[in-house]
């Protein structure tokens, strides 16, 4: 049995990214622009792939795979310092998309994949929960939807499509993230 890495993610990786985004001219429409943005995500979806891999492989028990998920999610999910209002809005939607990654993986750890339905139903029942207001409810059955995903289930991105933008459009955003990662964890180089 190897040994985990000793750190799955790092608050200057994290601030690096954002350095990046604050030091470049960001317009969502620019191609580069929308990949830097992406990476920032991908690169820690795949932080979070790397982890469950490690608890699925043995490397980790649940409370070492549940403290090393908290980790990366208080440094992604702490506020960040840019001072440009769009820029700050564009980093705010990787957050959000994120959000539910860390769920998923939490839910993974804590109690293995959905039992029963599919991807597509989960993420139609948090569509609706997130129609009636029912936010918690909604990233509860995103996260689930987030845990077949992780078990090796194929997200199909189109269900986004079809959905109302919203909080649920921006998980599944993150959650394309999380598939990426687990079927190809290699680490986004950060001066792509």
């Amino acid at each position: 049995m190897s040994n985990p890495p000793t750190e799955f993610y790092s608050e200057e990786r994290w601030q690096n990214w954002i350095d990046r985004i604050k030091d470049e001219e960001i317009d969502p429409e620019d191609e580069s622009s929308a990949r830097l943005l992406l990476n920032l995500q991908d690169d820690t979806a795949i932080a979070i792939a790397k982890i469950v891999a490690a608890y699925d492989d043995g490397q980790l028990d649940d409370e070492e795979a549940l403290a090393e998920i908290a980790d990366v999610r208080e440094i992604v999910l702490s506020e960040v310092d840019v001072e440009d209002e769009e820029k700050l809005i564009l980093v705010d939607g990787v957050q959000t998309s994120l959000v539910c990654v860390f769920f998923a993986a939490e839910e993974y750890v804590a109690g293995g994949p959905a039992e029963e339905g599919s991807i597509a139903d989960y993420l139609g029942a948090a569509a609706d929960a997130e129609a009636e207001e029912e936010l918690d409810a909604a990233l509860g059955y995103a996260a689930q939807a987030g845990t077949l995903i992780i078990d090796g289930n194929d997200l199909d991105i189109a269900i986004a499509e079809e959905l109302e933008y919203g909080l649920v459009t921006e998980w599944i955003n993150g959650l394309d993230s999380l598939q990426s990662a687990m079927s190809d964890p290699e680490v986004v180089e950060e001066d792509e």
